[in-house]
């Protein structure tokens, strides 16, 4: 897989215990690297404690924002090679907490930038920003990696910030060929097994099932680019792989599911969670009058990375909610088989990206 690229490589990877960041840790684990982890503690429920992640790679509890910590992490582990997932990752708490979120996105990208400086080992690094970067003028148009970024909340307009503050490294200290390679990437919504998230739809609906309690649904005609976890993640390690070997990939990708894809509205989404764990959903269901903005359609074109890096999508949404929900169900009835469940299901993802004949998998 990946070439073997990652084999005995020493990744840091920030954001280590969250949804995402877990399912990477334990991806990399298994594509024979050595993780370093950076990250504030795990949430309770947690991913990365369910997979039993801490013992296998160098984990470090710390603040992406604490400079000298990361600078101090750098300098002892000396990765080859960042994946830069720490962030506050929600839109309703960036109403709630706009500094922390500014500053854990921002400045905390800042912090991972101005480390790669002054190492000598780091390679190259991928940021991690959000479908949400874009300026969303309110059409259901799929933005490209050439559109105008914006926000109209403080997450989207941190995230922009993000991919503006890499750009601007980019340009000024890694220019030269001989540079480390920076690159960001802008995933569509991710479902799976293991976010554990208030406030999104799939983790919410499955405490609702567990609780046996009315469902709080906001913004039932929205609609999002949803996919599986290892989607992106895919797309990730595999542009990971390239950019090492060719400076020009060193930019913009989006990862998400085809533009020509069915697009599932959040009450189309419940509908197929409600026949996926046969609940009636008159049951669970409450409307709730929402007041915090959100966009109602967004969608990302992945075409550039579908052309020039051969990546595409190698679940259907309706598989990709047949694995989440496959997950979530396993979790309730028997928490100490899911880390085995998880890496299967990493073996099956890559089984069908073999099948479906895509390089990565190759």
């Amino acid at each position: 897989m990946f070439g073997n690229f990652f084999k005995d490589k020493k990744i840091l990877v920030t954001g280590h215990t969250g949804f995402q960041g877990s399912w990477l840790t334990l991806w990399l684990k298994l594509l024979g690297a050595k993780v370093i982890g950076y990250s504030l503690p795990p949430t309770k429920p947690s991913l990365f404690e369910s997979l039993e992640l801490e013992n296998d790679i160098t984990h470090i509890i710390a603040d992406i924002r604490n400079l000298d910590e990361l600078k101090k992490t750098i300098s002892s582990n000396e990765p080859n090679f960042i994946f830069h997932l720490a962030a506050q990752s929600l839109v309703r708490e960036s109403y709630e907490k706009p500094i922390e979120t500014f500053s854990t996105n921002i400045l905390g990208t800042v912090n991972v930038l101005d480390c790669i400086r002054n190492s000598t080992t780091i390679k190259g690094c991928i940021v991690y920003t959000s479908d949400k970067c874009y300026e969303n003028i309110g059409t259901k148009q799929a933005y490209n990696e050439n559109d105008r970024l914006g926000g109209n909340d403080p997450y989207s307009a941190s995230k922009a910030s993000s991919e503006i503050v890499t750009t601007a490294y980019r340009n000024s200290f890694f220019s030269k060929i001989t540079s480390p390679r920076i690159a960001t990437i802008r995933a569509g919504n991710v479902i799976g097994g293991g976010d554990w998230a208030k406030d999104r739809l799939i983790p919410d609906f499955v405490r609702a099932v567990i609780r046996k309690e009315k469902i709080k649904v906001r913004n039932p005609e929205y609609t999002r680019p949803w996919q599986f976890v290892l989607e992106p993640l895919s797309g990730l390690l595999w542009l990971a792989v390239n950019m090492t070997k060719k400076p020009n990939y060193s930019e913009a990708w989006n990862f998400g599911p085809p533009i020509d894809r069915e697009q599932f509205t959040v009450k189309s989404m419940l509908k197929n969670l409600f026949a996926e764990w046969q609940i009636q959903k008159s049951i669970i269901v409450e409307a709730t009058d929402e007041k915090l903005h959100e966009e109602k359609f967004l969608n990302i074109d992945s075409s550039k990375a579908k052309k020039v890096l051969g990546w595409k999508s190698v679940y259907s949404l309706k598989e990709s909610i047949s694995e989440t929900s496959s997950w979530y169900k396993l979790f309730s009835e028997n928490e100490d088989e899911i880390k085995d469940y998880s890496i299967k299901q990493i073996h099956d993802y890559e089984n069908k990206g073999k099948q479906l004949n895509l390089l990565w998998a190759e």
